[in-house]
């Protein structure tokens, strides 16, 4: 282990001796806990990360100036649209998609690494319950989702297939996934396909520039950002043990999209078709102000735009039919080939540039007491996950339904949009209307029908309760032989042991 004079000689050159200042008061063991953490940085990086953080912080905020003559939407060649494509045109997407995951070449990999802190727990979003009949968790969820659609791949094509699930955590989140899984037997998923790994940290800064400690033999440490993946992909080696499962494509997504279709025939095979090396799906944005990136093009080249960056008069520009020019919101739903993924940590990782979130960090003052402060005090630098965007040789854009896949988990309850209630909502409604288009009718406790409405108001929660196991159906598929002519009873769950039993009325 490095010993204190020289992890402080390198603190000293990186403008940071400050992280020791506590140093005569700390015991032994949390010492060695201090020099086990700064140990590793080099003077240089970290010197230079305090310094870019805080020039970034100081650069003022809103569009940069000239973006708006800059910017085009995607060409009409690159965007496909699942919800405005004849049936045909689906089937054939879906059915590339399934030969391909019936061909154990496609992976799906989870963005884990922010805690639930928004959300008020202590614990990562994927162990969250928003509050379902079923009480099942956002993990359960997509892991159910997996193994439905090597079910529907294996069923299409007559093999036995499986779509390894990576799982991108962070210091923070690994510990808890790990353990969270092992208590629930993987969602009866193999172990050895479910492969976690761990993103790397980087230091908290104060506006001028200084690494923040949290504790007195602590460092405020935070993920790198959902770009940090690249580099966790070098760093553990993820595409070596892709390309020996014989991975050619990857479906990457965030933990809170509780609608979230885990690798999606549709999407996969649309990108496959198409000749893509990068994809993103998007949604329409509901309106011109929508805090969400939009896909589009800089200097005709595609990448994400944040909507901080685009001027409200860009933001409400229209199409000749009248949808927004730069209506393509980005959901962090992403497409990569695997070879893809290979050039971008090869050669273009470092050219990514960090952007700045702003947060409230706890501190240790001059005296060594422990603030809690009530308005943002320090920086935490993040790369994003579609910033590789602009190096991809054939990119494309899917867009789908909100309704029917996209619905995040931000924030705690108190907050408008985005919350446990519109996420729970979100999904009831889906499967509700999967249930009416199937055939079934829904039934109050004393037995009368209920309204049958498949379009239902923002906001509003559908007549009955019907919650449907990803096991019984993926997207809606296979519903009309359990359902048609079925009166239910609101709240109802159909899980795999309801649908035995519901097979027998239809055969």
């Amino acid at each position: 282990m490095a010993s204190e004079p020289a992890v402080r000689a390198r603190l000293r050159l990186a403008g940071q001796e400050h992280l020791l200042r506590f140093w005569a008061e700390l015991a032994p063991g949390a010492r060695a806990a201090l020099l086990a953490e700064l140990a590793p940085w080099e003077p240089d990086a970290l010197r230079l990360h305090c310094r870019r953080a805080a020039a970034a912080c100081a650069r003022p905020s809103g569009p940069p100036p000239g973006l708006a003559s800059r910017l085009g939407p995607l060409p009409p060649e690159r965007l496909g649209r699942a919800s405005r494509s004849d049936p045909g045109t689906r089937r054939r997407w879906e059915e590339e998609g399934l030969r391909q995951i019936a061909s154990n070449k496609v992976a799906v990999l989870l963005l884990a690494g922010g805690q639930g802190t928004r959300l008020g727990v202590t614990y990562p979003k994927g162990m969250y319950q928003v509050g379902l009949p079923s009480q099942k968790t956002l993990y359960q969820l997509q892991a159910e989702r997996i193994r439905r659609v090597e079910q529907l791949a294996g069923e299409r094509h007559g093999t036995r297939c499986t779509v390894p699930w990576y799982i991108m955590t962070s210091e923070f989140t690994l510990g808890p996934t790990a353990k969270f899984f092992r208590e629930h037997d993987f969602f009866h998923l193999d172990p050895d396909n479910v492969v976690l790994f761990e993103q790397r940290m980087l230091p908290a800064v104060t506006f001028d520039g200084r690494a923040i400690l949290e504790r007195k033999d602590k460092v405020a440490m935070a993920p790198d950002g959902n770009g940090g993946l690249y580099c966790a992909l070098a760093d553990h080696q993820i595409l070596e043990d892709m390309a020996r499962r014989g991975v050619e494509f990857v479906h990457v997504y965030c933990v809170d999209n509780i609608l979230v279709r885990l690798a999606d025939p549709a999407f996969v095979g649309f990108c496959v078709l198409q000749g893509a090396d990068c994809g993103a799906k998007v949604v329409e944005k509901a309106y011109p102000e929508e805090p969400v990136g939009v896909v589009c093009q800089v200097d005709g080249v595609p990448q994400v735009v944040e909507y901080s960056e685009i001027s409200p008069e860009t933001a409400r520009l229209r199409r000749p039919e009248g949808g927004l020019l730069y209506g393509t919101g980005n959901i962090c739903n992403h497409f990569f080939t695997t070879a893809f993924l290979q050039t971008v940590v090869r050669e273009f990782e470092p050219a990514l540039k960090p952007h700045v979130a702003v947060k409230k960090v706890p501190y240790v003052d001059e005296e060594g007491n422990l603030v809690k402060p009530l308005k943002p005090n320090g920086i935490k630098m993040e790369k994003f996950v579609f910033d590789v965007f602009q190096f991809a040789k054939n990119f494309v854009a899917f867009e789908v339904l909100r309704e029917e896949e996209f619905s995040p988990l931000k924030n705690d309850h108190t907050a408008a949009r985005d919350n446990p209630s519109t996420a729970r909502r979100a999904l009831l409604t889906q499967h509700y209307r999967w249930a009416l288009r199937a055939g079934a009718t829904f039934l109050d406790a004393q037995g009368r029908r209920l309204p049958e409405l498949l379009n239902l108001p923002p906001g509003e929660d559908p007549p009955a309760v019907c919650e449907i196991s990803p096991l019984v159906s993926y997207c809606g598929e296979g519903l009309e032989a359990l359902l048609r002519g079925q009166q239910l009873q609101s709240p109802f769950i159909l899980d795999e042991a309801q649908a035995t039993v519901l097979r027998p009325h239809d055969a």
